[in-house]
């Protein structure tokens, strides 16, 4: 009796192990199928930029000095005063450049009065010198008095010419003293704002071979500039004329505009990295912007308005087992970031010379994602594209576009290569020159609940999370 019961015990547990596993199976079927992230090939407008930072700064910043030491007896002005030209923000202790004064109109009054008794001294030989020629003449008095007589008159005139020397020496005394009293009275140069003050009143200033800085002052905070650093990769398309925006730390949801008024030609050599600095005119009529506030800034080399474009990431997509026709390391290609099938839209993988850009600002070694097919582009004679940038060199092939391989949702939503024609990429978006129409849909990368299964056993790149990843948001939309 125990045997059949048994037997049939392990007949059921048997069953229900073989069912479970049918279960699973299909289960695991039915997860394998991979949804596809697409986005609309849409007009907008493309930018290529170069990206840079800099600091806020005054067009015009004057720190007003004392040309003379002494100790600060009064302050006009304070941090944020508007002063006008020639208004008086300080004074120092006059004391002692008065002191100074009296001395010089003393000795002045000295000099002058030598003059004058040099000149009856003048006098006084000149009438002996003639008595003396008379009497010579009437052979009365000896030659050598005769003599002595003449050279007492040079010299009394010699002395009187000295005394008048003095007196403009003394004169020159009181107007130097004089100077230093009217220095001891501090005046704005310009018109416009303190922004910076170094002294307290009681403070002693000393002058010696610089002149201690006082005061601050910008001209006009309603025009400003930015002072930004360019790599010396990106300074060849930098010029003057061309527009840039920037954003600041305190107002990170608003973007400014200026324009690049100077591309000065003095390098900067820090840890042997070469910059080159370019000055970016503001306006500013809100006086939001404040001096020495950090920029990131934009340079707009390039722009096209209104052209058909498609998220970048359509060109790092590759389906499993597809081959991967963009240009290998070394020319000019997807070298870094990786070129793993399935890339989805988080921005993985390279794209045309390095990881894939972000935010449309592509520095050295930074890609635009835009690396995706072309792979003989280069060997079929076709004209050379920038390496650095992803952009097509200058030329007729600029408008033609270079070559490079798309995939749209096909038959049973499979993945179909699609050959087309791209052009300038901003790191989001790339133009799309010939291939696709308006309202075309592009495959950016693997949906979201299918990440983790990708055919032969290996999860998506797609599905990684790395949180040090940077990547920018693409529109998708399931199928």
């Amino acid at each position: 009796m125990m045997m059949p019961r048994r037997r049939i015990l392990l007949l059921g547990a048997g069953a229900l192990v073989l069912v479970g596993g049918v279960l699973l199976v299909a289960m695991r079927s039915g997860g394998n199928d991979i949804r596809y992230a697409t986005a609309a090939v849409d007009r907008g407008d493309v930018s290529e930029v170069v990206g840079a930072t800099g600091t806020l700064q005054a067009v015009t910043t004057v720190q007003v000095g004392s040309q003379v030491s002494g100790t600060v007896s009064e302050l006009k002005a304070d941090f944020n005063s508007r002063v006008t030209k020639n208004q008086v923000i300080a004074r120092l202790d006059p004391s002692s450049f008065q002191a100074r004064v009296g001395q010089a109109q003393a000795n002045l009054v000295a000099a002058r009065a030598n003059v004058e008794r040099q000149r009856a001294e003048v006098e006084d030989a000149r009438l002996k010198r003639d008595r003396a020629e008379a009497l010579a003449r009437e052979q009365l008095l000896p030659q050598a008095d005769l003599e002595t007589a003449r050279t007492t008159y040079a010299g009394a005139q010699a002395q009187l010419k000295a005394n008048q020397a003095a007196v403009t020496q003394a004169a020159a005394a009181v107007n130097q003293a004089q100077v230093d009293l009217d220095h001891s009275i501090i005046r704005a140069p310009i018109d416009g704002i303190v922004v910076g003050r170094a002294v307290d009143v009681g403070q002693t200033v000393a002058a010696s071979l610089q002149a201690p800085v006082i005061f601050t002052i910008a001209q006009d905070l309603s025009q400003m500039q930015v002072l930004t650093s360019i790599d010396e990769a990106d300074i060849g398309r930098v010029s003057a004329g061309q527009k840039a925006t920037f954003r600041v730390d305190a107002f990170p949801d608003q973007t400014f505009e200026g324009t690049v008024d100077q591309v000065r030609l003095q390098p900067t050599t820090v840890s042997n990295v070469v910059t080159y600095n370019a000055m970016v005119s503001v306006a500013n009529p809100g006086q939001k912007l404040m001096p020495g506030m950090t920029a990131t800034v934009s340079l707009i080399v390039r722009q096209r308005k209104d052209v058909l474009r498609m998220p970048a990431t359509a060109l790092r997509f590759r389906p499993e087992g597809a081959p991967d026709d963009r240009p290998a390391r070394g020319a000019g290609g997807a070298a870094g970031g990786g070129a793993g099938p399935q890339q989805a839209a988080n921005g993985g993988g390279g794209g045309q010379g390095g990881g894939g850009g972000q935010g449309g600002e592509r520095r050295r070694g930074g890609g635009d994602g835009s690396g995706g097919g072309g792979g003989n582009w280069r060997q079929r004679g076709g004209p050379r594209a920038d390496e650095a940038t992803g952009s097509p060199a200058p030329g007729a092939a600029e408008e033609r576009g270079r070559p490079a391989t798309v995939y749209v949702p096909g038959e049973k939503d499979k993945p179909q290569a699609e050959r087309i024609r791209v052009g300038m990429s901003d790191g989001q978006y790339v133009e799309v020159v010939s291939g696709l129409t308006e309202g075309a849909r592009v495959i950016t990368g693997v949906d979201g609940a299918a990440r983790g299964a990708a055919p032969g056993g290996r999860p998506s790149p797609a599905g990684s999370a790395n949180p040090f990843t940077p990547g920018r948001p693409q529109p998708r939309q399931r199928n």
